[in-house]
């Protein structure tokens, strides 16, 4: 693996990769050290210090950018979602602040998403909370993953809690899911045979082509990404990168996603909420 990143070339999204540049200063663990890292729990990401979110990877712009809340791009979707929060449904259903007051409410409330929900036996997120107050509460449709109303109530949630810790549970039934998503994000995949962990733990910091590699934490999603020019949520970076080494991408909602998610919470922990982070 390290003589392949430090002479070969990668093709991804169409394009050829070098990761030359990755040997200057950087010399990957073995495979076998990083197979025995997902069998132990521990991972190099984990055990060095200090854990960083991908706002330490980008550029002194971009980080001026996510800071001022006037320039902030993601800070539209949080407006948009106040006013929805505060809309009845056309038949006169309850608006969202008509059952939970204002949205400072929900203060510290998205931070421990995704979770174990004991009614389905499986794992929500915090769209998908959203959704089932729309669908029980409100009597209203869901809305789609990446429409622009469940991006901007998704946003205006987990601003609530910009500046407090990621802490989700891997506690009790959770853990399974937590395993889950640990095994999918150490198994290679895709045409280029290559798992999450061969970025985002092993090469941390290292450019591929013109990005910065980030150790890959969910601290700041609902995201505005100056690639896409718009806000996108979590599982639509997942989809991303699935894409990125040649591998099918699961479909919005899937199991799979909402594993993953639980994993890359927990392996955030104490990383501090960004909501809505700016990316490249």
């Amino acid at each position: 693996m390290a003589k392949r990143f430090r002479s070969g070339a990668l093709g991804i999204m169409g394009l050829a990769v070098t990761f030359s540049t990755l040997a200057q200063e950087y010399a990957p663990p073995t495979e076998s050290a990083a197979t025995q890292d997902a069998l132990t729990g521990a991972t190099p990401a984990m055990r060095a210090p200090p854990m960083r979110s991908g706002y330490h990877y980008q550029s002194a712009e971009i980080r001026a950018l996510q800071d001022d809340d006037f320039a902030n791009p993601g800070m539209l979707w949080v407006d948009q979602g106040d006013a929805l929060w505060r809309e009845s449904g056309p038949a006169g259903e309850p608006s969202c602040e008509s059952c939970h007051g204002e949205p400072s409410s929900f203060r510290g409330v998205a931070v421990r998403y995704p979770r174990y929900d004991e009614s389905t036996g499986g794992l929500i997120n915090l769209e998908g909370r959203i959704n089932r107050c729309r669908r029980e509460r409100q009597k209203q449709p869901p809305l789609p993953y990446e429409s622009e109303p469940l991006l901007a109530l998704t946003a205006l949630l987990a601003h609530q809690s910009r500046g407090m810790p990621l802490s989700v549970s891997i506690d009790g039934p959770a853990r399974e899911f937590y395993e889950a998503g640990k095994e999918y994000y150490y198994t290679r995949r895709g045409q280029l045979n290559l798992a999450c962990n061969h970025c985002h733990e092993l090469n941390p910091g290292r450019y591929l082509r013109g990005d910065r590699l980030s150790q890959g934490q969910p601290t700041g999603y609902p995201v505005y990404r100056l690639d896409w020019q718009t806000l996108g949520s979590l599982q639509r970076r997942l989809r991303f990168c699935n894409t990125g080494v040649r591998a099918e991408p699961h479909e919005f909602g899937d199991p799979t996603w909402l594993n993953l998610e639980l994993f890359l919470g927990w392996r955030a922990r104490g990383l501090l909420s960004e909501t809505p982070a700016v990316r490249r």
